[in-house]
């Protein structure tokens, strides 16, 4: 941070002892109604990036889906083991021997160890709907954790809808898994209906129920966007008490989806929460975004194209001056609360209808041409009389005519 920020966002709150991350992108992000299905070629390249990026686990995929899943999961599975990554393998399954078999199975086949990620609704608003008693869901949720651990599978125990929830049921469900031996639980604000308040709410009460079946057991967070609220949710689950935070690349997944990994990331750095060289966040979003089909919108923040590029002559004049003074950390503090240079980009000055002619001149500049008042008044003239910003080759075309 640039030492003439003074910063209101300081806190004297114990940062987290411990900030784990789990990449949905190959699982929930691929639940999305709008997603192409990537191919196992570009499922292994988004793999490679989450590796990357340091994340620690990534879901790999639901086996219980069908024997096409099963293929994807066992190939990145020996990925994972051939390649060496440092990024460990997890599944999902519903909370039934039929779903937790396949990924016990393609664990043996690889020699990879895979946390099962079983999940099982929990409100009694789901409950009424599917026809659920209580008994039922404590039932399946012995036997099927039972057989995982009793086929060597670290459990993460799933309670879907969590937030709306009611406490004595959460505390049945978790109990029960505990003692069935999972080894983490996970709440999920499935619907995306937590505000702030609500997600540290629920993560002290999990807390404490994690304590008094006598600790050990991680604890994490699994966010949806529905009133997009995802990242600052996550981050109140996180100083509540979680310890490890689920996300998905620009944030795909069912309905409006994730908790945007990227964005996560960049917020957990920017806090202080954890260190990490994040020179390849863009590379991973345009690639789950090319694999996907989900175009990133213009003004998407921290990778959208406009994230770090202005037109409007008073931003960049501003900027223009912390340029002349050769200050990195100027110019990405001056007209920007995320630091360019954090993910490899730099801060872009354009030329459109609302610039001044200083955007003019520092264009030609920047890219090797000689600003005279006559092409500088051209090109500001062209700019005033466009409903856009002027591309490059509009700029340079009218460098050519000039020097005719």
């Amino acid at each position: 941070m640039h030492p003439l920020i003074h910063d209101w966002n300081h806190t004297d709150t114990p940062k987290p002892a411990s900030v784990l991350l789990d990449d949905e992108t190959l699982r929930d992000g691929l639940q999305s109604p709008s997603v192409r299905c990537p191919t196992i070629e570009q499922k292994l390249e988004i793999l490679h990036l989450i590796d990357r990026l340091g994340i620690d686990t990534a879901n790999i995929g639901l086996p219980g889906a069908g024997p096409h899943v099963v293929r994807d999961v066992e190939r990145l599975a020996r990925e994972i083991a051939d390649q060496r990554l440092r990024v460990t393998a997890n599944c999902a399954a519903r909370t039934v021997v039929a779903d937790i078999r396949p990924i016990a199975e393609i664990s043996q086949r690889t020699g990879v160890a895979i946390e099962c990620c079983t999940f099982i609704g929990s409100s009694p608003l789901r409950q009424y709907a599917e026809g659920w008693t209580l008994d039922q869901l404590l039932k399946l949720t012995e036997d099927a954790i039972t057989f995982a651990v009793g086929e060597g599978l670290p459990v993460m125990y799933v309670t879907e809808d969590t937030t709306r929830a009611d406490p004595d049921t959460l505390r049945a469900l978790y109990s029960t898994a505990i003692r069935a031996g999972a080894t983490r639980v996970c709440i999920a604000d499935t619907v995306g209906h937590a505000t702030p308040h609500g997600a540290a709410a629920v993560v002290k009460f999990v807390v404490s129920v994690v304590a008094e079946c006598g600790g050990g057991v991680g604890i994490d967070w699994h966010g949806h966007r529905d009133r997009d609220l995802a990242v600052v949710n996550t981050l109140a689950a996180l100083e509540a008490g979680a310890t490890r935070l689920h996300g998905a690349a620009i944030g795909i997944g069912e309905r409006v989806g994730n908790t945007p990994m990227e964005l996560l990331l960049v917020n957990l750095v920017l806090m202080g929460y954890i260190e990490r060289d994040l020179s390849a966040l863009c590379e991973y979003c345009n690639t789950v975004a090319a694999a996907t089909d989900v175009p990133i919108p213009a003004n998407y923040p921290v990778v959208g194209r406009d994230a770090f590029r202005t037109a409007t002559g008073v931003h960049a004049a501003a900027v223009i001056k912390a340029f002349r003074k050769h200050d990195l950390a100027l110019i990405d503090a001056v007209y920007s609360g995320v630091p360019a240079s954090l993910i490899g980009r730099e801060q872009q000055i354009d030329v459109g209808p609302m610039s001044g002619k200083s955007n003019v001149v520092f264009w030609l500049e920047r890219h090797g041409y000689t600003a005279s008042d006559e092409l500088v008044d051209r090109i500001f003239a062209k700019a005033k009389s466009s409903a856009t910003v002027l591309t490059a080759e509009e700029i340079v075309s009218q460098i050519e005519t000039a020097s005719r």
